[in-house]
């Protein structure tokens, strides 16, 4: 027979691995959101419009905690904060990308994770030049009144590589 405190202790064990899965999957939606965000900066391989970009940027910026970073390395610099991150994000210097966030490593401890996330991104530079950019993201994140989001975001890029002819017609 199963004693009660045994009982209890199984039960406490459960709700913490069903939380730490659900918070993975929410993760992976927090991701691609924010993923589908920053390539709606863009249409038919230019910029939206101003007022919707302002939008995008700023929707985007919302899934970072207030006081937020936003590291894209060396050559997109650092955004600290919300509003930042929205002027930042605002300023795109591509015309095209396309984030593809893949093999992601997830650690959830409480209300509290980590993650690295490999990127494949497909982009055009404002000459017409398209490119391969390949690294990954480490993320830190917080869930906040039940919501998680990110706390820290920094790119870390593996290579930058011309692609050939490219993709001369940018249907979305």
């Amino acid at each position: 027979m199963t004693s009660i405190e045994e009982m209890g202790a199984r039960i406490d064990d459960l709700e913490r691995r069903v939380d730490a899965t659900e918070s993975v999957l929410a993760l992976h939606q927090l991701k691609a959101r924010y993923a589908e965000l920053v390539d709606s900066r863009f249409v038919r391989g230019g910029l939206v419009d101003a007022e919707r970009l302002g939008e995008v940027a700023g929707a985007a910026a919302e899934l970072f905690t207030e006081d937020g970073i936003w590291d894209g390395g060396p050559g997109l610099g650092v955004a600290r904060g919300r509003e930042e991150i929205a002027a930042r994000l605002a300023e795109p210097t591509l015309v095209f990308s396309r984030h593809l966030f893949v093999k992601p490593r997830i650690d959830v401890d409480g209300d509290r994770a980590s993650a690295r996330w490999d990127l494949l991104c497909p982009c055009t530079r404002p000459d017409g030049q398209s490119m391969w950019m390949c690294g990954y993201e480490d993320d830190t994140y917080i869930r906040v009144e039940g919501v998680w989001l990110h706390a820290t975001m920094s790119l870390s890029t593996a290579f930058i590589s011309p692609a050939g002819e490219g993709w001369p017609r940018i249907l979305a």
